[in-house]
């Protein structure tokens, strides 16, 4: 019954995590260059179990048969198909067309790479993102507004494994390819959630919370007999 308790646990724990993913995608359906991210979970391996109450002294080792203590999660990885194209009129808004990410510097000095093209100027007439982090190019420098702003787009070879640190910026270990970005000035990227498949998850989580709930006051009252009422004989 206390191993029941920790199975549910870990399975309440899987479940968290998912919610809030979920949450998290749907929160952001209107972010401009936002990426869904998809959870994985798997079983994790089952156990064998035996006790020693067979034969007829009850004393011989007796196969019960395996269990499995719940769910895992393995990983997660990003949705890099593109969100659809929304014209704004905005000089300083941009898209990329084809595979690639911005790329900008972020206030550690490390590099940070978006698909939101949502720029703005700083006093110095260069690109900037809504956060103030610099736009670089392929130089490494700042972006000066132009005629042909010289943007560093680059692509990875696993780009489902960036790792987002939030406000639609990712970062990755891998060594970033350079592409020749096809650009739409004044044109954003929408975010590329379903809301639908969103929503018709975030109620599989919540049914999945309610059998884990009734398994919980199940093993609950399996305890409170154990306890207070076998105790007594």
């Amino acid at each position: 019954m206390i191993r029941g308790l920790d199975t549910l646990r870990q399975n309440i724990d899987v479940l968290l995590k998912r919610q809030e993913n979920t949450s998290s995608n749907i929160a952001n359906v209107n972010t401009p260059g936002y990426q869904a991210k998809k959870l994985f979970q798997s079983t994790l391996k089952a156990v064998r179990f035996q006790n020693y109450q067979g034969g007829p002294n009850v004393d011989q080792r007796n196969e019960i048969g395996d269990f499995t203590f719940g769910n895992q999660l393995d990983g997660a990885s990003l949705n890099t198909e593109k969100g659809a194209f929304k014209q704004t009129g905005r000089s300083t808004d941009f898209a990329i067309e084809n595979n690639g990410y911005f790329t900008v510097q972020m206030p550690n000095g490390t590099a940070a790479y978006t698909r939101n093209g949502n720029f703005k100027l700083n006093a110095q007439n260069q690109y900037v993102t809504q956060e103030g982090y610099q736009v670089l190019s392929n130089a490494g420098n700042p972006v000066t507004a132009g005629q042909n702003p010289d943007f560093a787009v680059v692509s990875f070879n696993n780009p489902q494994q960036l790792e987002n640190v939030g406000n639609t910026y990712y970062t990755t270990g891998q060594t970033p390819i350079t592409e020749v970005p096809r650009l739409l000035n004044g044109y954003l990227e929408q975010s590329n959630v379903a809301t639908a498949d969103e929503m018709v998850s975030l109620i599989q989580t919540g049914r999945e919370f309610e059998a884990n709930q009734k398994v919980l006051s199940t093993t609950n009252e399996t305890l409170n007999k154990a306890v207070n009422e076998l105790g007594k004989i």
